[in-house]
């Protein structure tokens, strides 16, 4: 059989399990998305990105869901992603994947006038201790504050993601140095309202704002990962958050065709990113289930019309 979208997502996503919240939630969401696509008569159907049985020929498109193991798996994954680009289209667009997929792009989105915080990338294999890599932040980016957050450009759910404070650096120097000698890192200014506020995730489909969640890291941690304890709840976002996680999905490549902007107040009070989400972001339709309809009319208008 032949389909117009394959959702990819991992294999312990397949199917809810009795007990197991977060993975039903995966499934739930999962399904409110290949019935919303099915409701515009689309063909879809949904499998494992590792499926060594699927013909992904057989697919016109391939959308990225839930495949979070990929930052475990990156080498098998790129091989993967590389073959399967040969037989078939992402969605979002394989450019704006290879963009999105490394934190690098947030260098990019800073010459566009998008407000980040102080952050520092070190290549793989720079030679420099985190003592340095301090000083260098401090002095480009003016930074006051003495905490610090050290995480990969390449990662996902606060992987080897390490708060300290600048008294604490030697006891993260053999990490940091073991990280460094192995992939690109970035260094930056703890911001203090993503433990006091929360950070926000604003979901956006072709550019346009459907709906907003909260979250809140659990007393004593900064991680605001459910994985870790976290708060998720529905917000409802002001006309200057909306502009700016608007500002920040034009200011990409190619206007994705669904993203997430997680932001929060930096230390100045101002609208920042963390990131922008545009490979397999988590997209919350258990809170706004009428978001899987914008986003599937946006994919039928863009891609099959």
């Amino acid at each position: 059989m032949n389909y117009d979208i394959t959702l990819l997502t991992e294999r312990r996503y397949l199917q809810a399990k009795k007990g197991n919240p977060y993975t039903a939630n995966v499934v739930l969401e999962d399904q409110l998305m290949v019935d919303a696509l099915g409701a515009k008569g689309l063909r879809v159907n949904r499998v494992a990105w590792d499926d060594p049985h699927f013909d992904w020929s057989s697919t016109k498109y391939a959308l990225f869901r839930a495949v979070w193991d990929y930052f475990d798996r990156l080498d098998e994954f790129r091989q993967w992603y590389q073959n399967t680009a040969k037989h078939t289209r992402f969605i979002n667009s394989r450019a704006l994947i290879d963009w999105n997929i490394d934190k690098h792009y947030l260098q990019e989105l800073v010459t566009k006038g998008v407000n980040i915080p102080g952050t520092l990338f070190i290549e793989a294999g720079t030679a420099t201790d985190l003592s340095s890599a301090i000083e260098e932040a401090k002095d480009r980016f003016n930074i006051n504050s003495d905490e610090f957050v050290l995480k990969p450009c390449v990662a996902g759910g606060a992987r080897h993601t390490y708060k300290f404070h600048y008294t604490e650096r030697d006891n993260y120097h053999e990490v940091f140095k073991q990280l460094v000698a192995k992939e690109a890192m970035m260094l930056q200014e703890f911001q203090k309202n993503v433990v006091l506020e929360g950070e926000v995730s604003l979901m956006l489909f072709n550019g346009t704002y459907t709906h907003a969640i909260l979250k809140q890291a659990k007393p004593g941690d900064f991680r605001v990962q459910d994985d870790y304890g976290g708060s998720v709840i529905p917000y409802s976002p002001n006309e200057e958050a909306i502009a700016f996680a608007k500002h920040a999905m034009l200011a990409c490549p190619e206007l994705p065709l669904y993203g997430r902007a997680d932001m929060f107040k930096d230390n100045s009070g101002n609208w920042a990113l963390a990131e922008l989400e545009i490979f397999e972001p988590e997209l919350w339709f258990r809170f706004y289930p009428e978001a899987a309809e914008v986003m599937a009319k946006k994919i039928k208008d863009t891609l099959f019309s």
